[in-house]
């Protein structure tokens, strides 16, 4: 059974964390993070959100002995075929073999260009898993566009190059407390939520 005071995040970046965090303080819940735990890192091998989050939560849950979540999200452009998607954060490699956000950016402003069609969506899956293999999945989306330049510092990864339908902002702009309203990560956990928590 899922602890409802505290969960394991099987995740290393600390922007997810702290969403994690604040999307669980509403049900009191505390989160652990892979860093806190000791969970080793996972190597995402699938090809979908789904199956890197599958991957990620089985071998950490394994590895703990308790119930653990682990999610895969992403960026999706219409127009470039839904990419950068489940490479989104390998999109942000720089020449130096870093992880460079902005470079990322840049690189998908770059291959836009001027393009007129400008829709995307976020897309996040949760996974839910259990020691014994056993698992459940939950997926949140966002539509919205890209933006012609980079804007904002609020969030983090992609967010100040993306702006949800219904504003004239990005996810850098706005106040984190209306991102998390609706974002994928929100839309997904909240699915979890009425399931365990509500």
């Amino acid at each position: 059974m899922i602890n409802t005071d505290k969960i394991i995040i099987a995740s290393h970046n600390e922007g997810k964390i702290k969403e994690f965090r604040k999307l669980f303080s509403k049900y009191n819940i505390e989160v652990l993070s892979a860093n806190d735990t000791n969970l080793p890192d996972v190597e995402e091998t699938g090809k979908t959100f789904a199956e890197n989050a599958i991957i990620k939560a089985s071998e950490s849950a394994k590895f703990i002995g308790v119930p653990v979540i682990a999610e895969d999200s992403g960026l999706c452009v219409d127009t470039l075929d839904g990419r950068p998607g489940v490479y989104t954060a390998r999109y942000a490699i720089d020449e130096t073999g870093n992880r460079n956000m902005h470079f990322g950016m840049q690189k998908l402003l770059d291959e836009l260009g001027d393009n007129s069609n400008r829709n995307a969506h976020f897309a996040c899956v949760i996974c839910l898993c259990y020691p014994d293999g056993k698992y459940e999945t939950f997926e949140g989306k966002v539509e919205g566009k890209i933006a012609q330049k980079i804007t904002g510092e609020n969030g983090f990864g992609y967010d100040p190059v993306f702006i949800p339908n219904g504003y004239k902002k990005t996810f850098g702009e706005l106040d984190v407390n209306i991102k998390h309203k609706f974002s994928h990560r929100a839309n997904a956990l909240k699915k979890l939520a009425e399931k365990y928590f509500a």
